[in-house]
Parts: structure tokens; C-alpha cells; sequence
């Protein structure tokens, strides 16, 4: 089970802090060192800023393209429930009614966050809805309506829509990312404790500082990397913005 990003970035700053309070000790054991400093904290800190900074971007980036599936869902099902205004009835009504419920289902699923188990709960609802236009479909198509093409292709558009949104829900950054960047942390201030113990430096609020820095960002990296839980969410406007214009 995934923590929350607050407890994650928490046990991650309170490891570090027992991680550096080691590393002093250890340095105030070994004064020798203070001598030929081995210099490595600022090499290790430079290398801990480049795996936050691409960390960051790869959650970023993720959250980004979860948002542009947010908009192009609500633009397939916008184009489709217009073609199927050009229906004739009761095949116009029936097919906006199934576009109108789907909609309404997709908000709902959005606002009570789009969690891995609701999902989950929730696939068989679309897939019937699904089903459900797929035959209206088929009877259009039988019906030899002159909207046929650009109805199936509506279809087509919003299930791939679809699936793109919830692979999209689905992508999360690889495991082995994460546990590097909480490892390269723990080194990191390993290395600065020892130096810093070894010179005798004591100074707590710098450390404090940088270690809420880090875990700052640690958990805002996580929070995008769980887009269902977290509390950085992707903007529904779109699909809000879509649902009221089909309520008029």
C-alpha cells in the first residue's frame, strides 16, 4: 500500500536528520579528518539538487499529460454528443442521454478523486456505458443515417480517450527512482555530517533548513506522482465546463 506523500516525505526527513547526527558523531570521533578534508559534501549535495530536479520534472511532466488527457476526454465527448445531435429520434435523444450519463459518471469519478480501488469499481459502469453506444451506433449505421462516419469515428475517439486517460492515471514514476533519490539523501547527509563533525561545526539551522527544503520537495514529487490521493489534482474544468452545456 502506497503512503501518503506527507508521511513519506516525514520518515524521509527524519531519517536524514538521524542520518547526519550519525555522520557528526562519527566525524567528532575521528579529528584527523579535519586535516585533509575529503571535500565530498559539496559533490554529493550537487548530485542530490540534479535527482531532485529530474525527479520533479518526471512527476511534473506526468501531471501535465494527465491534465491534456483531462481536456482531450472532454473534447472526444463533446464532438460526439454534437454528431449525434444530427441524429434523427428517438436515436438523438437516446444517444445524448448515454453521452449525458457517461459525462456525469466521468465528473463524479473526478471529484471523489480517481483513486486505483474506485477505478477499479468503477471500469464495468463505462464499459456497459460503452456498450451501450456502440449499439445505438449500430442501429444509426442500419438505419443508414447520413452522420454514420463521423458517429463512429466519434466513438472510436472517445473510448481511446478514454483508455488514454486511464493508462495515463495508470503511469507512475518507477519505484526504483524514488527509492535512489531517498537513498542518494540519506548518503548525502551521511557525508556532510561526517565533514561537518570533523571541523567541529555544530550549526543546526542550516541543516534544518536543508532538510525541510528537500523533503519540501520530496513531497510534492510524491503528491504528483499520486494523482488520485494526493492534493495536487487535475483540473476537471473541462469536463464541468462540458457537463453544464449539455444541462442546458
Amino acid at each position: 500500500m502506497m503512503l501518503p506523500a506527507w508521511l513519506s516525505a516525514a520518515v524521509l526527513a527524519a531519517a536524514m536528520s538521524a542520518t547526519f547526527a550519525l555522520g557528526w558523531r562519527v566525524g567528532r570521533r575521528s579529528p584527523h579528518m579535519a586535516k585533509a578534508p575529503l571535500q565530498l559534501d559539496r559533490a554529493t549535495l550537487a548530485t542530490l539538487g540534479l535527482l531532485l530536479a529530474f525527479t520533479f520534472s518526471l512527476a511534473l511532466a506526468e501531471h501535465n499529460k494527465r491534465a491534456e488527457r483531462a481536456n482531450e476526454d472532454a473534447n472526444a465527448i463533446g464532438s460526439f454528443y454534437t454528431c449525434a445531435g444530427f441524429l434523427d429520434e428517438p436515436l438523438r435523444g437516446q444517444l445524448q442521454s448515454v453521452v449525458r450519463r457517461y459525462l456525469l459518471e466521468r465528473v463524479r469519478l473526478a471529484r471523489t478523486h480517481d483513486t486505483m480501488d474506485t477505478l477499479a469499481h468503477e471500469l464495468p459502469v463505462f464499459s456497459r456505458m460503452h456498450a451501450e453506444m456502440r449499439e445505438l451506433v449500430r442501429e444509426a449505421v442500419a438505419a443508414k443515417s447520413p452522420v454514420t462516419v463521423p458517429l463512429a469515428n466519434g466513438l472510436n475517439a472517445l473510448q481511446s480517450s478514454h483508455a488514454d486517460r486511464l493508462a495515463a492515471i495508470h503511469h507512475r514514476l518507477p519505484w526504483s527512482i524514488l527509492t535512489l533519490l531517498a537513498v542518494a539523501a540519506i548518503v548525502c547527509m551521511l557525508i556532510v555530517g561526517i565533514e561537518r563533525g570533523a571541523v567541529g561545526e555544530h550549526s543546526s539551522v542550516p541543516i534544518a533548513s536543508f532538510v525541510l527544503l528537500v523533503s519540501l520537495v520530496v513531497w510534492v514529487t510524491l503528491d504528483l506522482n499520486q494523482p488520485g490521493s494526493g492534493v495536487i489534482t487535475v483540473s476537471q474544468e473541462p469536463l464541468e465546463r462540458l457537463l453544464a452545456t449539455m444541462a442546458r
